[in-house]
This record gives structure tokens, sequence and C-alpha cells, in this order.
């Protein structure tokens, strides 16, 4: 099948409808559609594996295939996966035929704590289903029926307040920006990794819309490629001045004067500030420090993680060895059997960040438990 076809491709769970299907269409003219939505009773996902090549929607119909489309990066980005698990116990629930608050409750909690698995290091994940936990609990004494329908309305309000929360996190950092000025940025932070507008890309987003002149360079973020694959594609469709560049490019450009200023985004801060995203970003954060450059993180309350006292206690994710060893999997650019270390975020101390732009302002990351503490 080409991508002008519907493609329809599914496990059967012993059921009569398929687990998954995917809508694929062609990218000459791309139809703009949110990362995450409750859509006919299934979670909509805009499948990122597929970009920048195809623009497909994978509609999960089970919990068990949103589970790995967060495990397989068909979703990613830490507000975005947060969406996706509270959007995944809602539909887990529908599916649940007990009708006693107590049966059906240990049923949902047992969803919950499969979705958990899913990923360690964004603590979005375990932040949105917390709140669903939480709902569950104050719903006791309602109709089943009531609780479910309470529940899809719970992950839908996640939604449209993380879409909140980026805009206003957008206008402050916007505030940073001057016109005329080239942005670095790492890995993608945009509407692709969040339920829309983005983080550090809704920075750049909110500065544009602004009228500021301004040149976003992409480093292109291996293995996965998402800097090349989605925030190149992303900035494009804004008609944003995009220019892409190998991770082992940011040190020269920066010397040579043509980087003012850096922002990412973040998978969890640390109550001191620390702060985990992309691997790579580590290494982008030193350059900046070297070369008098400011670095900012942009996240929303919910990537804060007050219960952990600092970057050594964050938990880092490790993938597959295929991701370094191929492109896609399927094209080998390393000698066969070869040893690999594959981790997916690092963790950037807070001495080395400017600022973390919030949707409560700019805080200099020593601050971030403070400001955040209720």
């Amino acid at each position: 099948m080409n991508a002008q076809q519907i493609l329809s491709l599914g496990v059967n769970s012993n059921r009569s409808e398929k687990a998954c299907s995917f809508i694929s269409f062609p990218l000459q003219d791309p139809i703009m559609v949110p990362t995450v939505e409750w859509k006919n009773g299934a979670v909509r996902l805009l499948d990122q594996s597929q970009l920048p090549e195809t623009l497909a929607f994978l509609d999960c119909h089970t919990v068990e295939t949103v589970a790995d489309a967060i495990r397989t990066l068909k979703v990613r980005g830490a507000p975005a996966i947060g969406v996706t698990a509270a959007m995944g116990v809602a539909l887990g629930a529908q599916t649940i035929t007990a009708t006693d608050y107590s049966t059906f409750s240990q049923a949902v909690l047992a969803i919950c704590d499969g979705l958990a698995a899913t990923r360690p290091t964004a603590v979005n994940l375990f932040w949105a289903i917390e709140r669903m936990r939480r709902m569950l609990k104050t719903l006791q004494g309602q109709p089943v029926s009531a609780i479910k329908q309470m529940l899809l309305s719970e992950s839908q309000a996640i939604l449209e307040e993380d879409i909140t929360l980026c805009k206003t996190m957008g206008r402050h950092g916007a505030k940073l920006i001057q016109s005329g000025q080239t942005i670095l940025t790492h890995c993608n932070a945009g509407s692709l990794a969040t339920a829309g507008y983005g983080t550090a890309l809704g920075v750049i987003r909110a500065a544009w819309e602004e009228g500021k002149k301004i040149n976003v360079i992409a480093d292109e973020t291996r293995p996965v490629l998402q800097g090349a694959r989605l925030t190149a594609w992303e900035l494009m469709q804004d008609h944003i001045p995009v220019t892409l560049i190998t991770d082992n490019m940011a040190g020269s450009l920066m010397k040579q004067g043509k980087i003012q200023l850096c922002v990412v985004g973040a998978d969890r801060i640390a109550a001191n500030g620390d702060v985990a995203n992309k691997i790579g970003t580590y290494s982008v954060a030193v350059l900046a420090k070297a070369h008098n450059i400011p670095f900012y993180v942009a996240a929303p309350y919910s990537t804060i993680d007050l219960n952990t006292k600092t970057g050594d206690d964050i938990p880092i994710e490790q993938r597959n060895p295929l991701e370094v060893t191929s492109i896609h999997g399927s094209h080998p650019v390393a000698p066969k059997d070869v040893a690999v270390y594959n981790p997916a975020f690092d963790v950037t101390p807070a001495e080395l960040i400017t600022g973390i732009i919030t949707e409560r302002g700019v805080f200099k990351p020593q601050e971030i438990g403070r400001h955040f503490l209720h």
C-alpha cells in the first residue's frame, strides 16, 4: 500500500474490532491534527515514528496498544506521554465489565501500573497517571458508568490544560528572545511533544507570532533523529526559518557567533534544578556555558519532580542498541555485534542552566523547588 491509501493494521485481542488502526496521508499538503486526542471511542495518536515521510494517525482501541505506542516512540515527548497515558487509563476503564466500585477500581489501578511501566524517565507520565488515580479515589460511591465518563473527562482536562500551559509558557519565554537572534534547540519540544503548541518550540513559536525575525538551528539528535525528523518538519510547517545541523556542529557555530540563545525542553526537573532531557542536552549546555550563551529550559509544572532531590536520582532509560547501530532499524551503520551504550537521556546540572521557563514565569533553576512547592 502507498501513503495515499488507508492502512488498517492491528492485533486481535480476542475482540471483533482491531486493537489499533492506521490512517495515512501523503505529505505534499499536510493536514494539521492534534498529537493526541479522543476520537470515536479510541485514543488517536499522530504516529511520530513515520514522520517526516508520512502523516499517519494511529487509533488505539486497547490499553495494550497505547502502552506499545509509548514504548516504541509512536508518541513521545514528556507532556504528550502524560496526556496519552491519562487517555489510556480512561480507555481501559471503558472496557471493564465490573459494576461494583471495589472490583472496578482494582482493575483501573492495574491499568495505571501497566502504563507506568512503559518508560521510566519522563515524570509527566507518572504525574498524569497519579492524577487519574486520585480522581478514581474521589469518585468512590458513584455509579461505575458515571466514573467511566468522569475519568474520560479528566483525561480531556489534562490535555486542554497542557495546551493552555504551553501557550502561557511561550509568552513568558518569548520575552527572552530578541528579533534577529538565532536560537539552537535540541531534540523535539514542540507541539509534537505536547498536546499542542510546545514547550521549547512554544517559546520560539510565540516569539515568531509576535513578529520577531528569528532563525532556528536544530540539532539532528542522534540516534532517533527527533531534531531532524520532527523539529525541522514542525518548524517548516509554521514557516519559521530552520537550519538542520549534525549534533557535533553546535560548538563550531557557537564559536563563530552564529548562535545567540539555546532553549530545550525537559523530561524531568529535580528539586535542585537539575534537568533530564534527551541525550546530548548536557553537551549543548556545556558548550553554551563555554561561549557565554544563555541556555534555557522550557517545561510545565508537571515536569517538575520535587520528590527527586537531584539529577543523580533520576532514572535514565536505556534503549535498544539497534537505534544506534542502524537507521530506523533496517539500515546498518555499525559492525554487527558491536557493543552499544544507548541511554535515552542525560542530566544537565542546574549551574549550567540560565533559567527555567514555566507557565508561572522564568526562574533560576535553584529557585524552582521553592516556587512549585504548592
